[in-house]
C-alpha cells in the first residue's frame, strides 16, 4: 500500500519536526495536540524553520506555501482517520502511549500502519495496547528532525516484512538515511551512546580529567562534534537519566546504570542547557562555563 497521507500525533519538539520534513517530503500531514495553544505553537515552529529555509535560498517563497499549505493541525483524534501512517510523538511514558494507540487503534482502518518515535520504550509492549502488530514499528528521529539525517526503523517479532520495508522506504522518501534496527531497548544509537555519556560521567566522578579536558579529548582526539559532557547538556540530564533507567532494567549490567552524580544532578534540577545549567552554566548562552564540583 503506497503511502499518501501521514498522521503525527503530537506537535513539540520532536512532532512538530516529523510533520515538517513529511510536508516538505510533498505528503499531505494531520498533526494533533491535546490543545489548540500547542499546535499554534508547534506550527509557529516549523513556520520558522520554513522561513529560514527561504533566507538560506534552498527553497523558494511559492516552496513554501506549498509546505505549509499541506499541514494541518488539530486537537482531535478523529481527523488522523484517513491517514495511513501514524507517528506518534508524545511524552516519553508507556501508559500514554498505550492509551493514545488503543483509541487509535479503535478509530482507524485495519490498513493504517502505526509508528512511535520513542528511543528508549519497546515497541512489542507499545503494540499490544492495538490489534495490529504486525503493522507496528519504531521510527526513532532525532533532534532536530529536520536537519538530523538518520531515522532509526525498528521491527519487532510481529512485524509483518512487507510493513517494515515499506516503513523504511517511507523514511527513504522522507529524506532521511534509514537504518534497520530490531526491537531491542536503546535500538542502535542510544544502545551505543548512553553507556558512552555515563562512562564520560564516571570519569569525571573518579578525577580522571575537568569537564573541558574530557570534552576536549572527545572532540579533538576523536573527532566528535561535541564532548560528551555538553551533549548531556544539549540532550538533557533528565531525559538522559530516565532513559538509563529504562535500559537498566532491560539489561541489568553496569554500564547502563545511572552514576550518582547523575542522579543528584537530575534532583537539584540541574537538567543542562534547557534548564540553565547543568555540566555547563549556561548564563551567557554564548559563552557556557564549566561548572565546578
Amino acid at each position: 500500500m503506497a503511502i499518501q497521507k501521514v498522521g503525527v500525533v503530537g506537535c513539540g519538539l520532536m512532532g512538530s519536526g516529523i510533520a515538517q520534513v513529511s510536508a516538505q517530503a510533498g505528503f499531505p500531514t494531520v498533526v494533533r495536540e491535546v490543545s489548540p495553544e500547542i499546535v499554534d505553537k508547534g506550527l509557529r515552529s516549523i513556520d520558522k524553520n520554513l522561513a529560514r529555509l527561504v533566507e538560506k535560498a534552498i527553497i523558494n517563497e511559492a516552496q513554501k506555501n506549498e509546505i505549509r499549505g499541506r499541514l494541518k493541525g488539530t486537537t482531535a483524534l478523529e481527523d488522523l482517520k484517513g491517514c495511513d501512517v501514524i507517528v506518534e510523538a508524545i511524552i516519553e511514558q508507556l501508559p500514554a502511549k498505550r492509551e493514545l494507540f488503543g483509541a487509535l487503534d479503535a478509530l482507524c482502518p485495519a490498513s493504517t500502519i502505526f509508528a512511535s518515535n520513542t528511543s528508549s520504550l519497546t515497541i512489542t509492549e507499545i503494540a499490544t495496547a492495538t490489534k495490529r502488530p504486525q503493522r507496528f514499528v519504531g521510527l526513532h528521529f532525532f533532534n532536530p528532525v529536520p536537519v538530523m539525517k538518520l531515522v532509526e526503523v525498528v521491527r519487532t517479532i510481529a512485524t509483518d516484512p512487507a510493513v517494515y520495508e515499506e516503513m523504511v522506504a517511507f523514511g527513504t522518501k522522507l529524506g532521511k538515511t534509514p537504518v534497520r534496527a530490531h526491537d531491542s531497548t536503546g535500538f542502535i544509537v542510544n544502545r551505543l551512546l548512553v553507556p558512552y555519556l555515563l562512562d564520560a560521567i564516571r570519569a569525571l566522578e573518579e578525577g580522571v580529567g575537568s569537564i573541558e579536558d574530557i570534552d576536549n579529548s572527545m572532540k579533538l582526539g576523536c573527532g566528535h562534534p561535541m564532548g560528551p559532557l555538553t551533549l548531556l547538556d544539549f540532550v538533557g540530564l533528565d531525559t538522559t537519566y530516565y532513559i538509563a533507567n529504562i535500559m537498566f532494567d532491560e539489561f541489568r549490567e553496569r554500564r547502563f546504570a545511572s552514576p550518582p552524580l547523575l542522579k543528584r544532578m537530575v534532583l537539584a534540577g540541574w537538567n543542562g542547557r534547557k534548564a540553565g545549567r547543568g555540566f555547563y552554566d549556561y548564563s551567557d548562552p554564548q559563552k557556557p562555563k564549566a561548572m565546578k564540583f
